[in-house]
């Protein structure tokens, strides 16, 4: 029996190809085992035809007799050896496509982790970019200067300085300079959002733990949420210790909060993950926070409403089907990016079936 060529699929060909080839072979070892079947039954028709004629011979039939029963012997051997043959080569064919399956169905798992792990380590290195900007912009002068001694001079030139910053990086909605008691002193976008300057963030769990923090190199990062102040709109809150100074080891001031504009940056984030494009219409990739909070969905579905519960066992990551949702779930736990140890977040993959 002549198999059928191995596509060229690079070291040993790929997955899709080898379940191809085992398919080919099966239908090529049925075809075969019929066409042995065939023949045996011819050969089992042609001895049943010599006994007949040499019954009509008498004496002189016999010996073709004996012949005639070796053949038809012969015939059931060869077509006996024909099932096994087709039982045995179609069983361990079946063997390897289940072993096939097995391991494409591995490999897209794992491939999915691997978005997932995507996912999450871009945000991690984009927030802990944020990080590095609230500590550097707590320590500019114009922002310990009014922390320092608030007036409506000093409280206009800090706007002023927080305004040029915010020219300059277009990913942050405002910047917020409050004293110690919480009242806000001095922002960047006055004009956009009027009103905000006064106000009391005391009760913000961001300021408070702010407020509390040791040093100037320490920092607070929020969790996602809307923030009323700032047109409703998703914000992360990353605030830092404004000292005199603008030392580390000086005496507290006030906070500065930067409110980083969450959902356009994630949204970008989650659409770019790179997945097929005959899936994409079939996946959902999601950011979730420690909660196991949608906070951002490629389909912008369920965000800071929906909550996935995932099935992590304490895993960092894996993957798993979920009879419920009908789709293989795949995670990554934030692995974190240099000195931004994360929150407690994770990338996730939402698959459905094909």
């Amino acid at each position: 029996m002549n198999a059928p060529p191995i596509p060229d699929g690079g070291a040993g060909g790929s997955l899709p190809d080898i379940a191809a080839v085992a398919a080919s072979l099966k239908a090529a070892a049925h075809d075969k085992a019929r066409r042995i079947q065939q023949i045996t039954g011819q050969v089992r028709m042609l001895a049943l035809n010599a006994k007949i004629e040499s019954s009509r011979a008498g004496e002189f039939g016999r010996g073709f007799t004996v012949v005639a029963n070796e053949v038809g012997t012969v015939g059931e051997h060869i077509a006996g050896l024909a099932r096994e043959l087709e039982a045995d080569v179609s069983g361990r064919i079946n063997d390897l496509q289940d072993q096939v399956a097995r391991m494409a169905e591995r490999a897209q798992g794992d491939r999915l982790v691997d978005l997932a792990l995507n996912a999450i380590e871009l945000i991690d290195r984009n927030l802990y970019e944020r990080t590095c900007d609230v500590r550097w912009w707590a320590t500019d002068s114009a922002v310990v200067e009014c922390a320092a001694a608030p007036s409506e001079e000093r409280a206009a030139h800090a706007s002023r300085r927080l305004g040029v910053i915010l020219s300059a990086y277009t990913v942050y909605l405002d910047l917020w300079l409050c004293d110690l008691d919480g009242r806000v002193l001095a922002h960047g976008r006055p004009e956009r959002f009027p009103g905000v300057r006064g106000g009391s963030v005391a009760h913000e769990p961001w300021f408070r733990k702010a407020a509390a923090l040791a040093s100037g190199d320490d920092y607070v990062a929020g969790d996602i949420r809307r923030e009323e102040r700032l047109g409703g709109a998703q914000v992360a809150t990353y605030c830092a210790s404004v000292r005199a100074g603008g030392e580390a080891s000086g005496a507290p001031l006030g906070v500065l909060a930067i409110h980083f504009d969450w959902e356009p940056q994630a949204r970008a984030i989650v659409q770019g993950v790179r997945v097929a494009p005959e899936d994409r219409g079939r996946t959902r990739v999601l950011l979730l926070d420690a909660a196991q909070r949608v906070i951002a969905a490629s389909d912008g579905a369920g965000v800071l409403s929906e909550r996935v519960a995932l099935r992590h066992d304490g895993a960092p990551s894996g993957v798993y089907r979920d009879a419920e949702r009908r789709a293989t779930v795949a995670f990554h736990a934030t692995p974190g990016y240099e000195t931004y140890r994360g929150l407690g977040w994770s990338g996730v993959i939402l698959q459905s079936a094909p």
